[in-house]
């Protein structure tokens, strides 16, 4: 056991164990439905959508596991919603790609997150990130996971008249906001493992809202579908055209900025970020995410990144590779209680959401406001991440506008060699799109 423990990170001394087992368990609830949405979003591209969630849960499970013993880091890794879209709607419908051209992509450009990493290239990316926008990220971050849990629960939906509006209440919506209060009060109260227990507590009054379905003759174990649908499906031959090396170029970079901004907007405030704003075992956390990409096309699914939602574990406390530990036999676990977790409703899990949200957003008080060079390019991060639904994005125009106003008013000095050049790359980007 003490083996183990030192291969997690694990000092029996400075943590508990039950903390960072209930975690890991939060951690993984408040990320479980991305065994359910992924099979979704990537069978509309006509791939098997057993031996979908099959490969999400493997992929999951995979990289938490890389990140548990390479990085002793408590995040959790799947694939990641906003590229599976991409991937689905963009890839294979919208350019006309084949599904097994689109994982032929998403493997090489795993291939390249490991080189990159290997050689130290992307841990330079991210050191280039000013400590001003490193705070703004995780903020923004905030924002984002809280906007995701009520735009899942049906709390804001679209309106054609101002974009987003305030949504009816309908029993979906009425069990989120209970879910939130309910998260609120157990924090305030200092019940330790509150998030999850809001969600248990959610899933269980959804019974009788009609929100948790139990559906007729409900088993909750069953056998793993088979994965050899998607299994080593690959078509190299597609991606020998100019537009098929842009596609991949926008992949790098979106997983880049998606887990860069991840880990470092979860780990502030935590002894697991230093007083510069760097993120300890940064680059095993990167080659973790970049073998998982991989293998995660080996089994047959989009990108895989660090999730956001791992903010939840360490909200509950958890701070080494433990967590991660617990979260991966979670997601081995799923493959045969599919029919049993997937009863839990994604309202309830918004409350987590928005609470891992509350306390994100104390690093807003970190940034020098005082200065517009570095608060404008800080607010572009955090309001445009949101806007735009996407955290790559969000980082992507915040280094844009950083690196423009700090050379156009004199203060070029202050930004990087390597931030020049990431921005450069990044306006190339938003151009060939």
């Amino acid at each position: 056991m003490q083996a183990l423990y030192r291969l997690v990170g694990f000092d029996p001394t400075k943590y508990k164990l039950r903390t960072e087992l209930m975690a890991g368990l939060t951690t993984f609830l408040t990320m479980s439905y991305i065994l359910a949405v992924n099979p979704d979003i990537l069978s509309s591209t006509g791939m098997d959508k057993g031996a979908v969630f099959t490969a999400t849960a493997l992929a999951s499970a995979i990289g938490t596991l890389l990140i548990a013993f390479l990085a002793k880091l408590p995040f959790a890794q799947a694939p990641s919603m906003g590229i599976n879209a991409f991937f689905a709607f963009t890839l294979v419908m919208g350019m006309g790609y084949s599904w097994q051209a689109a994982l032929a992509a998403v493997f090489v450009e795993g291939i390249i997150f490991i080189l990159l990493t290997v050689f130290n290239i992307r841990e330079q990316i991210v050191r280039c990130i000013p400590k001003n926008l490193r705070f703004a990220i995780s903020a923004g971050i905030g924002f984002f996971i809280a906007f995701i849990g009520l735009k899942n629960a049906g709390i804001i939906v679209a309106s054609e008249a101002t974009f987003v509006t305030l949504g009816a209440f309908t029993p979906v919506a009425t069990l989120a906001v209970i879910g939130i209060i309910l998260s609120a009060v157990l924090m305030v109260l200092r019940v330790r493992g509150a998030l999850f227990y809001s969600i248990i507590l959610c899933t269980l009054i959804g019974i009788p809202m009609g929100v948790t379905e139990i559906p007729e003759g409900f088993v909750p174990v069953s056998l793993p579908k088979s994965i050899a649908p998607t299994f080593l499906q690959f078509d190299f031959a597609a991606l020998l055209n100019l537009d098929m090396a842009l596609t991949i170029f926008a992949l790098v970079f979106m997983d880049i900025f998606n887990t860069v901004g991840t880990l470092i907007g979860a780990a502030a405030k935590t002894e697991m970020m230093d007083s510069e704003g760097n993120v300890r075992h940064i680059k095993e956390a990167m080659l973790a995410d970049a073998v998982a990409t991989s293998v995660g096309a080996v089994c047959g699914t989009s990108t895989v990144t660090t999730f956001v939602e791992s903010g939840a574990g360490i909200a509950e406390g958890g701070r080494t590779g433990m967590t991660a530990l617990a979260t991966a036999g979670l997601f081995v676990v799923s493959l045969f209680l599919a029919p049993l977790f997937l009863l839990i409703p994604s309202a309830a899990t918004t409350g987590a959401l928005v609470l891992v949200g509350v306390l994100m957003l104390s690093s807003i008080q970190d940034i020098d406001l005082m200065d517009i060079s570095e608060a404008m390019p800080s607010f572009i991060t955090v309001l445009t991440m949101v806007l735009t639904y996407n955290i790559a994005e969000g980082m992507s125009l915040g280094l844009i506008s950083y690196t423009l106003v700090k050379l156009l008013s004199g203060q070029w000095r202050q930004v990087s060699l390597t931030l020049y050049i990431v921005s450069t790359l990044l306006v190339l980007r938003y151009i060939m799109m």
